[in-house]
């Protein structure tokens, strides 16, 4: 580019004012470069596992050995769910009713799966405690995840520690979360508590219910649905045409209209 300006281009740019003799400039805060600027305005982005996305694929050691998460999958719904440490009152509770729930889980296709950020000494001691508590049998693999890799992986980090590890540093706890993925690896319902609030099991079942249920029929669930109950045609569909699929359809408002299922 250099050599296409003429000498009287340079002799412009050199007798160019600085910006400390132009008034107007000298109002003008001096800007940092774009990467400081934008290192320091922008915190650390976590993943984005939106409802449709497919669920991160790892590989980690559990109570069961190791494993390739999408493998372990295979063609099944799995539910993956965190805990924030072992040998922790909640966390021991919740263990306890999913492993009682092993049957009812299996029936539906779905696969099992924790995790706990310890490591796997920790993680065989703990399923004994359990274990004892629940009377129960835990069968399902537990990730153990001391390293908050898979943590960080699905985002299972609560703002309140990244602000803190980004002050002080140290180890981020892990929050409760629930992760329902379909066959096709796809992230169906995502659900996020605080560590002190122990899940409802026999809601994970529901959804589990209702998401086989939609995806099967092509119709959609309202409140408090289980099965028996009667299901919602959806709008995308007329009655005319819901009448030859369902059968029976009752039209409580021209949008809202309920079939047996």
């Amino acid at each position: 580019m250099a050599s296409f300006l003429p000498r009287t281009g340079f002799r412009a740019f050199k007798t160019l004012p600085r910006a400390s003799m132009i008034p107007q400039l000298r109002q003008i805060p001096q800007l940092q470069p774009l990467s400081r600027r934008f290192l320091a305005t922008t915190p650390q982005e976590q993943p984005r596992l939106r409802l449709g996305s497919t669920a991160p694929n790892f590989q980690a050691l559990t109570t069961l050995g190791e494993i390739d998460f999408h493998q372990y999958i295979g063609d099944n719904w799995a539910i993956l769910f965190s805990h924030p440490a072992d040998f922790t009152p909640v966390c021991t509770t919740e263990l306890g009713a999913f492993a009682k729930m092993k049957a009812e889980f299996e029936k539906r296709g779905v696969k099992m799966i924790g995790l706990s950020a310890n490591d796997l000494g920790s993680h065989d001691k703990w399923v004994e405690d359990i274990n004892e508590v629940a009377n129960t049998n835990v069968q399902f693999p537990i990730i153990a995840d001391a390293d908050r890799k898979v943590a960080f992986l699905y985002d299972m980090i609560s703002q309140q520690d990244l602000d803190t590890l980004a002050e002080k540093g140290g180890i981020a706890f892990t929050i409760r979360s629930v992760f329902i993925i379909d066959p096709s690896k796809k992230i169906r319902l995502v659900m996020l508590y605080p560590a002190s609030t122990g899940r409802n099991s026999a809601e994970v079942l529901r959804v589990i219910d209702s998401l086989q249920t939609a995806d099967k029929k092509g119709i959609a669930t309202p409140i408090d649905w289980n099965i028996g109950d009667d299901v919602i045609v959806p709008p995308t569909v007329s009655t005319e045409d819901a009448k030859k699929k369902f059968g029976e359809v009752r039209e409580v408002k021209p949008y809202l209209r309920y079939t047996k299922f």
